[in-house]
């Protein structure tokens, strides 16, 4: 029912080569070894160009038009922390850092304003990160005009070599990076780190966590930065992917004017990531994290399998996968039976890194069930290997991977720019050539017939590891009874005795497929502005369609009924608390499990939420599964299964949930901050865990019940349709049900929704490390019902990210990621927050505050500069330029298009009340809601912390 992600990596039979693109006087050659695809019988797509300057630098470009008039440029530097020495750690991620802060053409602190002024915003548009053996710088073009383009080529060429990391720039970076430190040392974080040494005790990769430790970082200078920057960033270990609508000559051309004159350098190789012991065996560790929930990882290690890209590998992989996918089947449905024996199991092998293989089985369950949850996954994974797999599991799983490979040849020619250059960075990073979706899916059919339940097995026990003697990890939140013997002897017990036979599951036809008399169509108009088709059947059900060409062959459904947090009251304060779950609960005919082999093999998808006034649903299908698709989501609506097995898991998160409410400031804030705005409003507060953990199905359906049956309805569907088929087919769905409701309810009887007139400083306790803080500062604002007002709040908003990372990040180098946030109600009148966040160290709570301050003040006092105004405002005008070049962005207003029609004529006037903002009307808009005092401070602290005065 959900496609499988290796589904995209399956090449199968062999084809000849394709032809390759006419190269340039400077692209690679076939005999070039530095190409996969050189040497595999696997076809390359034609339509990539590469190439290869003479210094060692090489280069993918590919034209593509998804989204119109917009590219990517992504520079793999194959530089990472395993490169560091010891007094080197966490260099490679400091000098991503040092990207931003100047370089021989950039003065220092202009890069990412430059940026901005080119309508880039810092974050979404402009970014990088640092893994264990890459950096990669990334930038999201929102035009294709070629200024544009030479100036991001500009700019990755000063990353590559022109850096100038002055001393001045490393010291005020150093706290930035200090920063990102800081607010990743989480439980999460500090497990990871614990598991890599106990399952890798000697491997180099085990000590070389990207972020470095607070040593080297002190300790880091101008002089060592740059000898580690000249040593490993040198034209060999790069390449530069440029996708989007530009000629590719042209991006070549610029590419060689930009990088032609780097002098070549020698590269060293990247030190391994290992050693990885294969003779490593019946080691047994227990690790206590109060926030960690109760896992068994049982693992052991080999050696590393060199197996190049070939149709003979993904043929062998395609067979593993199926067995992987079939065992994990089958642990899925035991961790969704009505008493499951563990919150959910996984099996699998894997690369580590090219230093060796690791198969794991990993068991999370319930505090204090590990045993039975250990034993019940033990049992799946010994059956699997002794008796193989049935000839439906392996159809199952064969139908999922066909869907998926269907759908992305169908679809090839409008792939975004993002999934075609991911295509090119897998082969620079890990040597998968990108073929045609076309030329997978021919190879896939002619495989299948030889995808048999011995064929799986076989191929699955060539990789896997057998579990004997394995290493055995525990986390959790409570040691286990017995400790590290009882541990060992459990999996002992469990690998012994005899295992049955998988028994061949009986596989019933979707029931639902007729729901009464297809509706008949009362209206059917065009939208002026958009065009959007919009339909209204005689039982008050709405339909929005608007046909585009932007993905072929997909189809995006959106479906809103009223209801949603506005059935919430003081008195039943979580009466929709549980509707994200009903799908969990399968339907009246068929279990969530049994859909899943039930529609195994087409393109659908089956979830529910709840918003403001309004329970959703949303789909991703194809033309020919759209029917299906609306046949599921009625279905949902008209015969919920409310079975046992939903509430277990609604009831496994709870507890979770609970169990690490405050082990990060995040999480703290997350559980109090409703409380203190609200005035300990229940509607908007936390409840204690007790209420949560008695919540049914039996009272959702009180609760919902009737919204699911006569609350009004409104459906939007876009992308590749034919309007008249998409309208005959909610006829025989959504329009076959009894009348509903003609338009969703206004809820003006609900009492308001208030802001505290408690302004004085909050202080929320949190249990993570002790030296993190979260400074919030929160105004309240108004609804959004002025389109001129929200617009200028939006401004303001992001007029005070820019100047906060100016202020807190850039020069005092407080915290690493300082935000802000304008959030107006829809739908509660007169309502809306404005807030600034912080995440800092607690001796830096006093300078951050009056950083803060300053800018708030500064904002009350002038209107901000052009400069500023500019970069605050280009970001938002390119956004809206191509706010309808995705169908998600056509989604957001066709979704709606009835009921709240005025969501398109704010888009339509949007960009030309934008240009006519000035920065003296932010000052406005500053002084009305922003005052220097006016705002509710909260703080949070560690436990135990004095409050600063």
């Amino acid at each position: 029912m959900r496609a499988s992600l290796i589904a995209l990596l399956v090449v199968l039979a062999p084809a000849p080569l394709a032809a390759r693109s006419t190269p340039s006087p400077h692209a690679t050659y076939p005999e070039d070894p530095r190409w996969t695809f050189e040497k595999s019988d696997i076809p390359v797509d034609p339509d990539f160009r590469f190439g290869k300057l003479a210094n060692g630098m090489r280069y993918i470009i590919r034209h593509n038009a998804t989204p119109k008039g917009t590219a990517v440029v992504r520079m793999d530097v194959a530089v990472g922390s395993l490169d560091e020495s010891d007094s080197e750690q966490g260099y490679a991620h400091f000098l991503e850092h040092m990207a931003f802060n100047g370089s021989k053409r950039v003065p220092e602190g202009e890069m990412v304003k430059l940026l901005e002024r080119d309508g880039l915003a810092f974050g979404a548009d402009t970014n990088a990160s640092t893994s264990f053996d890459q950096t990669v710088y990334k930038l999201n073009l929102p035009r294709n005009d070629p200024a544009l383009l030479d100036t991001a080529l500009m700019l990755m060429r000063e990353t590559a070599s022109n850096l100038t990391i002055s001393q001045g720039a490393v010291d005020r970076e150093r706290g930035v990076v200090l920063s990102e430190m800081r607010d990743r040392n989480t439980w999460a974080f500090r497990n990871a780190v614990d598991s890599t040494h106990f399952f890798y005790p000697r491997a180099r990769y085990g000590n070389r966590f990207a972020i470095g430790t607070r040593e080297t970082l002190d300790a880091a200078t101008s002089a060592s930065l740059r000898a580690f920057y000249k040593r490993e960033y040198v034209p060999a270990h790069v390449t530069l992917v440029v996708v989007g609508d530009f000629d590719p000559a042209a991006v070549e051309a610029g590419i060689i004017r930009h990088f032609n004159g780097w002098a070549p350098a020698p590269a060293e190789e990247q030190p391994d990531a290992g050693p990885v012991d294969p003779k490593d065996k019946n080691r047994t560790e227990i690790y206590i994290d109060p926030a960690l929930s109760e896992r068994v990882t049982v693992l052991r290690n080999g050696r590393y399998l060199d197996r190049p890209d070939s149709v003979a590998e993904r043929q062998q992989n395609l067979l593993r996968s199926v067995g992987y996918a079939i065992v994990n089947r089958r642990l899925q449905r035991l961790a969704r039976s009505a008493q499951p024996p563990f919150r959910g199991a996984g099996f699998g092998t894997g690369d580590v890194f090219e230093t060796g293989r690791a198969t794991r089985l990993i068991v999370d369950t319930v505090d204090g069930k590990w045993k039975a949850g250990l034993e019940a996954a033990a049992r799946e994974y010994r059956r699997a290997l002794a008796h193989g797999f049935t000839a439906g599991e392996v159809a199952e799983q064969l139908a999922e991977l066909r869907a998926a490979i269907t759908a992305a040849a169908n679809s090839a020619q409008t792939r975004s720019n993002a999934a075609l250059a991911a295509s090119a960075m897998a082969l620079v990073d890990d040597g998968l050539v990108p073929s045609t979706p076309a030329s997978v899916l021919q190879r896939f059919e002619a495989f299948a017939p030889h995808v048999t339940p011995q064929a799986v097995l076989a191929a699955l026990k060539r990789e896997a590891l057998p579990l004997n003697q394995p290493l055995i990890r525990f986390q959790g939140r409570a040691a286990p009874v017995g400790g590290k013997e009882a541990l060992r002897t459990a999996w002992q017990e469990a690998m012994r005795g005899t295992i049955a036979r998988e028994t061949a599951a009986s596989t019933a036809k979707f029931a639902y497929t007729s729901f009464g008399t297809p509706g008949t169509v009362a209206s059917d108009t065009r939208e002026p502005e958009l065009g959007i088709r919009e339909v209204r059947f005689a039982n008050g059900v709405m339909l929005n369609i608007k046909h585009t060409a932007i993905e072929k062959d997909t189809v995006r459904i959106s479906l809103a009924i009223d209801g949603g947090d506005m059935l919430d009251t003081k008195a039943d304060p979580l009466a929709s608390e549980m509707a994200p779950y009903l799908d969990e609960g399968g339907l009246g005919q068929h279990s969530r499990d049994d859909l899943d082999s039930i529609l195994a093999g087409h393109t659908l998808n089956l979830n529910f939420s709840r918003g403001q006034a309004a329970f959703r649903s949303g789909a991703r299908t194809t033309p020919t599964d759209l029917e299906l698709q609306l046949d599921l989501m009625t279905a949902l609506i008209t015969d919920p299964g409310y079975r046992k097995e939903g509430e277990v898991q609604y009831r496994q998160s709870v507890n979770n949930y609970f169990a690490r409410l405050r082990s990060t400031p995040a999480s703290a804030l997350r559980a109090d901050l409703g409380a203190i705005i609200s005035d300990n409003d229940p509607r908007f507060s936390l409840q204690p865990a007790e209420a949560y953990r008695q919540l049914t199905y039996a009272k959702l359906r009180k609760d919902i019940g009737g919204r699911l049956a006569h609350g009004a309805i409104e459906v939007g569907i876009v992308g590749d349709v034919d309007e008249d088929r998409a309208i005959a087919l909610v006829a025989k769905t959504l329009g076959a049900l009894p009348p509903r409701e003609p338009a969703f309810r206004s809820y003006d009887s609900q009492p308001p929704r208030t802001f505290t007139n408690n302004r004085s400083p909050r202080v929320i306790r949190h249990t993570g490390a002790a030296d993190q803080a979260l400074l919030q500062i929160v105004w309240p604002t108004r609804d959004d019902s002025d389109p001129v007002a929200a617009l200028t709040l939006e401004m303001l908003e992001r007029i005070m990210r820019v100047e906060l990372i100016d202020e807190v990040r850039e020069a005092l180098g407080k915290a690493y990621s300082p935000s802000a946030s304008s959030s107006l109600s829809r739908h509660w009148k007169g309502y809306g927050l404005f807030s600034v966040n912080a995440s800092i160290d607690v001796a830096d709570v006093d300078a951050t505050r009056a950083a803060i301050r300053k800018v708030v003040t500064g904002l009350n006092t002038a209107p901000v500069s052009e400069d500023i105004f500019q970069r605050a405002r280009q970001p938002l005008l390119e956004a809206l330029q191509n706010a309808l070049k995705s169908n998600g962005g056509w989604l957001s207003l066709t979704g709606r298009a009835q009921t709240e029609a005025e969501r398109i004529t704010r888009f339509e006037k949007a960009r030309e009340r934008l240009l006519a903002l000035t920065p003296a009307d932010v000052e406005v808009m500053a002084r009305r809601y922003l005052t220097p005092g006016g705002g509710l401070e909260v703080l949070v602290l560690p436990e135990g912390v004095p409050v600063p005065e």
